[in-house]
């Protein structure tokens, strides 16, 4: 299996919902479009950025169907499928391969701290469950646990069809280490930065890309460090991450940051819905103002 198509930058949509929480179309839709328009390799749909935790099944099920539905092949999307339970992640991976996802995120049970065996089976049971491709997706500042550098390491070895990780940790060492453990015997094992500010990082130490939620917003920074990267235009590449340092402040304003992506978007010149699913809330006032403040420190247009 070429693991070519999973290069690049695959943004994390937001999902895009009404004043009563429920699915958006006709912005989800529009959002979906530009992301595309604007070049994207691939995007994620029901990551952490796509309120997943805050759904009910059912929405869970409509937004993976409505966001393969409307993608229609234009390129590849990956889901979140993350639940708890393994029986429950499997079920959901089982959907999201009948519809056609060209892979699956999957970020560690959340809540019970489990050992790194429990974790490791848990993986491996999903891998070998689902005939869609499995990606680990390790963000221990939300679960709670990473994943751990042995059980990743055991992972990529013994099942196959985990083929890859989004890394979201805050020290580029993390994915140093992954990289320098997996790629003397697995050098196709995809690595992609979770934080947007380690994407050039990554790049730079063997990675293949990025899943930025900055690019729903600015996609020539994130998207065009990539390009630089790969066309070999280091200067550039270092030029938009100094804008991608200043952008990055965005994620400080409120948390979770749901409602900031929204809002910048929207500022961005996309005339979307802003309302998140609760127990979030939309933005105040003075918040969206930081948001359009940071915007215009990056240079980029806030309406």
């Amino acid at each position: 299996m070429s693991l070519n198509k999973f290069r690049g930058i695959f943004p994390p949509v937001p999902t895009i919902v009404n004043s009563a929480g429920k699915l958006d179309r006709d912005g989800m839709g529009k959002l979906i479009d530009r992301v595309i328009d604007s070049g994207a390799n691939g995007m994620l749909i029901l990551g952490s950025g796509g309120e997943f935790c805050h759904m009910d099944h059912e929405m869970r099920l409509e937004v993976a169907e409505f966001a393969m539905s409307h993608v229609a092949g234009r390129v590849p999307v990956m889901l979140g499928i993350a639940a708890p339970g393994t029986d429950e992640t499997i079920q959901y991976g089982l959907h999201a391969q009948k519809i056609g996802a060209a892979a699956v995120l999957v970020v560690n049970p959340y809540y019970a701290q489990l050992s790194s065996e429990y974790i490791y089976h848990h993986y491996r049971s999903i891998g070998e469950s689902l005939a869609v491709p499995v990606l680990l997706y390790n963000f221990p500042a939300l679960t709670g646990q990473d994943i751990g550098l042995d059980v990743i390491t055991r992972l990529a070895k013994d099942v196959p069809n985990i083929i890859g990780i989004k890394d979201t940790i805050d020290n580029i060492s993390h994915t140093r280490e992954i990289i320098n453990r997996i790629h003397p015997f697995r050098p196709e094992f995809i690595i992609f930065s979770g934080y947007d500010e380690y994407l050039l990082d990554t790049l730079i130490l063997g990675g293949h890309g990025g899943i930025p939620a900055t690019f729903n917003i600015a996609p020539e920074v994130t998207g065009g460090i990539y390009n630089a990267f790969v066309n070999k235009e280091y200067e550039k590449a270092f030029e938009l991450q100094r804008t991608l340092a200043k952008l990055s402040s965005l994620y400080a304003i409120e948390s979770p940051f749901f409602g900031v992506v929204k809002e910048g978007i929207k500022a961005s010149g996309l005339d979307i819905s802003t309302n998140v699913i609760a127990p979030v809330r939309k933005l105040s006032a003075d918040k969206i103002s930081q948001v359009k403040r940071i915007l215009q420190s990056a240079g980029i247009d806030a309406q």
